[in-house]
Order: C-alpha cells, then structure tokens, then sequence
C-alpha cells in the first residue's frame, strides 16, 4: 500500500483549519500552527493517521465486511458517492435518517419494501393498478431510494463507519459509539477528535482535501477486497481438498492373481 504524500495533502489544502476562534482544544495536538488567525493542520501528522486509518480499512474490507461511509455536506456528497459506488461500499450523501444504526431492522424493512416496489413496477399486477395508485407508489418508492438505495445491499450493521465532518454527522457518530462500531473520520481544528477511533486530522471542507483522503481509503479497500479473492482463489481450494475424506485404498487384484498362480504351480510340482 504506498505511503500518503505530503505534496499531494499540500497542493489538496489540507492543512487549512478553521479561525482561531472556532477552534476545538482537544484538536492541539494535531495543530502546527496559527497564521493570519487560522489555524494549519500538521500534516506529518495527518500522514500517519491516513497510514493508519487506510491499512485498518483494508483488514476490514479483507474480512469482507463492510465500510459505511457518510458525507452529506454539499461539496462532498457527489464525490464520496462516486468514489464509493466504485468498491461496493455503502453510503449515505443525503440526510442521515435517526436510527439507522440503533434501530437498524426497521431500516432494513423499508429497503424491503423498496424492493418489493421494484418487483410490483415488472410485475403484471402493475398494469391493473389505477393511475393515482400507481403515482402514489412511485412518490414512495423515489423517497426510499433517495435516502436508502445506496445501502440496499447493507444486510446487516457494518463494521465500521467512514464520516466526513463529524459535526455535521454527530448523530451518525453518536450511533455508532452507542454499538460500538469504530468511526474513522476527516476532523477539521473545530472538532472533537475523542468521539473518533481513527482521527484524520485535515481539512474536512475543500473538496479536493475530501477527494483525496476518501480515494485513498477507497483504494486501500480495493486492495483488501483484491487480497480477498486471491486467498479464496487459492488458498481454500486445497484446504477443501485436504479437509475430503479418502477412501482407503483396495488390494491390486493383480496381486491376488499372481499369488494364486505361485500355489497353483507349487502344487503341480
């Protein structure tokens, strides 16, 4: 997995924090400086927390559990969604819906009832409903696949969640710390940096800054998922084979043949 570079972090703004004013303490740690009343983020810093981050995102996605990763601010939506939809992970750009973590099985029935709308839309029945039901139907089904049809392959809780501004998503992290579910997350110089388990200390509003650190994360789970099939291409086959019982081998009849013509013969002698 090749090492974040610093140019790259620079040429994105990722250094830039918030005013002085708006900073978070807890956030001192990651700061390198003040100038002109804002803040810079040290970005040697945010290295190893982007390392750190991406080789832990990787292990998840070898596991082949799943990453969730929620961006709704404005100048990130399009590109997590994009950057996500492209490794299989699941994500959420439009308002986070209350619950959907704690109260995660009635998520799951309305992406049901997504589905089976889709299946009535092909079905026969379609055509014998009147026009009203079918418009009614249609309104219900564009407002479930606008908040739920990136996760409608989510299954079951996923093993960690990937947060663009936490701020802005503190209901999400809030969540995830009630079930235990690790929280990486980009954590501008306003934040709480506590609230998360793997802090990428950057820039969490310039959109190239965004860009960047969420490609790199993606890529490192394009590379766990990548290892993932290798292993099952090659190693579980022969564990298959080893694990097969064998059945003992029979006495050649040849033998049994030959060691009957030797008494055969004896007894002419």
């Amino acid at each position: 997995m090749p090492r974040t570079n610093f140019q790259d972090l620079l040429d994105a703004g990722a250094h830039f924090g918030h005013l002085r004013r708006k900073w978070n303490p807890n956030m001192e740690p990651y700061i390198f400086m003040e100038k002109n009343g804002i803040h810079i983020i040290d970005l040697q810093k945010t290295i190893v927390k982007i390392d750190e981050a991406a080789a832990a995102i990787k292990q998840i996605a070898k596991s082949g559990r799943k990453i969730l990763f929620v961006a709704t601010k404005k100048q990130a939506k399009d590109l997590v969604s994009e950057l996500v939809t492209a490794v299989g992970m699941p994500y959420v750009t439009e308002r986070w819906p209350g619950g959907m973590l704690t109260n995660f099985p009635t998520i799951r029935k309305a992406v049901k009832k997504m589905v089976s709308i889709d299946r009535l839309a092909k079905d026969a029945a379609w055509d014998n409903l009147s026009k009203r039901e079918k418009l009614q139907i249609t309104r219900q089904h564009a407002k479930l696949e606008k908040m739920l049809g990136s996760i409608s392959d989510l299954s079951r809780l996923p093993a960690a969640l990937f947060i663009v501004d936490v701020m802005k998503e503190k209901i999400a992290v809030r969540e995830a710390q009630r079930l235990g579910i690790p929280v990486f997350a980009m954590v501008d110089t306003n934040s709480n940096p506590d609230d998360v388990d793997f802090v990428i200390p950057a820039n969490d509003d310039a959109s190239q800054s965004i860009k960047l650190i969420v490609g790199i994360m993606t890529e490192a789970i394009r590379e766990g998922l990548s290892e993932r099939k290798y292993e099952k291409d090659t190693v579980e086959p022969e564990e298959e084979e080893d694990e097969t019982p064998r059945k003992p081998r029979r006495k050649p009849r040849i033998k049994a043949v030959e060691a009957a013509d030797d008494d055969t013969d004896e007894d002419v002698d």
